[in-house]
């Protein structure tokens, strides 16, 4: 009974010391699946409506919106004045980003979804005057930033969801074909290519989102449960690591030569060894983590599906911050039975799975990644609330 009360306690001070530290919360007109940016005093993300928002990042007030025809789930980029989208109906979309006036659009070969959890789109990254961005028709494309024509585009087997990282003079970039792609930057030829292993349920081992570097290494999760660490120069494996019965969609975050990242179904964060894939330390949750974490002074932070932010000790994974939103406050114990498991007759993929999914985005899942600026953290969920927190 005692432990129980500790708990109840530590429980209790957690939350009100998170709900302090709401600087504010705006609300879009739907979920917010698209990652943010902050540039000059604004703060920029879009909804699943296709509204695209600038709102002052000290006050949360809205400057300007801009509604495009598809929904918005991928991370803007800025470029000069221009701040360059890509939605749902296969736009690329730049806007002055001081008050939302298109620049130039491109459209693309067209856009799918692939199931109901492949849940973002390609971000454009920017590397010197072009825009590199993926598309679900299959192709990369490479875009002149400055006038919106193309430069060369790249054809895969499979939608091309992952957001381009760009190595010096290489492209590097995974496909639902299961592929991992090398291409020349300037000339979107291909250096070499990586085939997944695949798994029994995921033969193409689809790779979801974006890679990182480390070293000689450019590193990527898939859903063949796999996380491989590849040599950037021409493809061969350095490692990986194996998940049984876990997607690994999450762009790893690498601080210090370790990688955090979660997982999908086995419900677990990670820290990492970058150089070798040994694990340092896991946390047990009871949702999926699907955004980027982020690295700030000692901790660990991010957001997952449970409608929490944590915030985790670098070197030990110990929970020391967390936000928890209204919805999920509320709703908690309808899904959940404790921190690490469903409640009772809650089956995930069963044959209600699509109406447990959408409970679960009811709890202001976070799929977005989370960016700080100064002293505030950013970040959406997926019903719609835009969150300013301010971290001590």
């Amino acid at each position: 009974m005692r432990i129980k009360l500790i708990l109840m306690l530590l429980l209790t001070s957690c939350l009100t010391w998170s709900q302090v530290n709401q600087n504010w919360k705006f609300k879009a007109d739907s979920g917010i699946y698209s990652s943010p940016v902050v540039s000059v005093g604004q703060v920029y993300f879009g909804d699943k409506t296709g509204h695209f928002y600038a709102l002052d990042k000290y006050s949360g007030k809205e400057k300007w919106r801009v509604e495009l025809n598809g929904a918005i789930k991928s991370k803007p980029a800025i470029y000069k004045q221009i701040i360059i989208i890509n939605d749902q109906s296969a736009c690329i979309t730049a806007m002055d980003k001081k008050t939302g006036e298109v620049v130039w659009q491109f459209n693309m070969d067209g856009e799918k979804q692939v199931d109901m959890w492949d849940y973002y789109l390609s971000s454009p990254t920017i590397d010197g005057d072009i825009v590199y961005v993926g598309s679900g028709g299959g192709h990369i494309y490479a875009i002149n930033a400055e006038s919106g024509n193309l430069n060369w585009k790249f054809k895969t087997d499979g939608p091309v969801h992952a957001t381009p990282t760009i190595h010096q003079d290489v492209l590097l970039i995974g496909s639902f074909d299961g592929y991992f792609y090398a291409l020349d930057k300037v000339t979107g030829k291909e250096l070499w290519q990586f085939n997944t292993i695949g798994d029994k349920y995921f033969p193409k081992g689809a790779i979801q989102r974006a890679a990182c570097i480390y070293n000689d290494k450019v590193i990527f999760g898939s859903r063949d449960y796999n996380i491989y660490a590849l040599d950037i120069e021409n493809g061969h494996g350095h490692w990986n690591y194996k998940e049984p019965g876990s997607w690994i969609i999450a762009t790893p975050l690498l601080y210090d030569s370790t990688l955090y990242f979660g997982t999908s179904d086995t419900h677990r964060f990670y820290a990492m060894d970058a150089e070798s894939g040994t694990i340092k330390w896991q946390l047990s949750l009871n949702m999926r983590t699907y955004g980027t974490a982020l690295a700030l002074n000692g901790r660990i932070y991010f957001g997952c599906f449970n409608g929490k932010i944590y915030g985790l000790n670098e070197e030990n994974g110990a929970i020391e911050f967390v936000f928890q939103t209204d919805e999920s406050k509320s709703n908690y114990a309808n899904l959940f039975k404790s921190e690490t498991s469903f409640a009772d007759g809650v089956e995930l993929y069963g044959p209600e799975a699509r109406k447990v999914e959408e409970e679960i985005l009811g709890l202001g899942a976070f799929l977005s990644s989370p960016i700080v600026d100064g002293d505030m953290l950013y970040i959406g969920d997926a019903n719609g609330n835009f969150y300013g927190l301010r971290l001590d």
